[in-house]
């Protein structure tokens, strides 16, 4: 019958949540990591952008999840029509993240039940954008942006004929090889130290991302770890620091000639 076909192929929202809860500690199993808890600071309840209302129930595990797989370090949310009355612009290829959100309805009460006043809650679904995945919004708090590094022509050259796509965004700075991309911070993040330029820092961290990348199984495929702290991973963290220094990332004459 059609309503039957219907109904198998209605989606479960809570079983997608749950789904997504579960591959993202099945992602790190020697190492699990609940996906809500944060090594830079405590936990944080995800929020609506335009209401300023805490998300509540499922909702809260299902950005966590969100927010720690995709490394955004800010917990402001809200559905693409909501961002554009903010004024913000969410930026084109950005994948939304799952909500759900309870629609009522009447319907006649059930006379066996005396308690059935005839409301019913149904479950739907909704996308919503975090505050990182948009263009003309500054969160409350957020670090302060100095805008784009010096750019290196060389080291830009070098990166692009990798064919690497690298990715900026967030606060983390990682290669996912499941997704086989490099994850960059903002450049407008990279603040500079006593020794090392706001440049050379960002094309440091670039460039060991990038020898990361190098070693995935279609590429280099070096034994790159299951989890931090096993001989593999260290091991592939020195191949990382050995193909920073390789190139020249420790003061800017040096890196210009590295990439000329």
């Amino acid at each position: 019958m059609p309503g039957q076909k219907k109904d198998t192929q209605r989606r479960d929202i809570h079983a997608d949540i749950t789904n997504k809860l579960v591959a993202a500690i099945e992602a790190d199993p020697g190492n699990p990591s609940l996906p809500w808890r944060r090594s830079a600071g405590p936990l944080f309840m995800p929020v609506n952008a335009l209401t300023g209302n805490a998300y509540n129930g499922i909702n809260i595990v299902s950005l966590w999840v969100s927010a720690e797989s995709q490394a955004y370090a800010t917990p402001i949310w809200a559905t693409y029509r909501q961002w554009a009355e903010l004024g913000a612009q969410v930026r084109k290829g950005e994948k939304a993240s799952l909500v759900v959100f309870y629609k009522e309805y009447e319907t006649a009460p059930n006379p066996d039940d005396v308690d059935d006043d005839g409301k019913r809650r149904v479950a739907r679904a909704s996308s919503v954008f975090n505050a990182a995945q948009v263009d003309g919004f500054d969160a409350p708090g957020a670090p302060e942006r100095l805008g784009p590094v010096d750019r290196i022509a060389g080291a830009d050259r070098f990166v692009t004929a990798t064919g690497a796509r690298v990715e900026h965004g967030g606060e983390q700075a990682f290669f996912c090889p499941s997704t086989d991309h490099i994850q960059m911070p903002d450049e407008a993040l990279f603040c500079g130290t006593d020794t090392m330029t706001r440049s050379e820092g960002y094309y440091a961290t670039l460039v060991h991302e990038l020898t990361h990348w190098s070693g995935a199984g279609h590429r280099l495929d070096r034994d790159m770890g299951k989890r931090f702290g096993d001989h593999a991973y260290a091991a592939e963290e020195l191949v990382a620091l050995s193909g920073q220094s390789g190139c020249g990332l420790s003061g800017q004459s040096v890196a210009t000639q590295a990439f000329s």
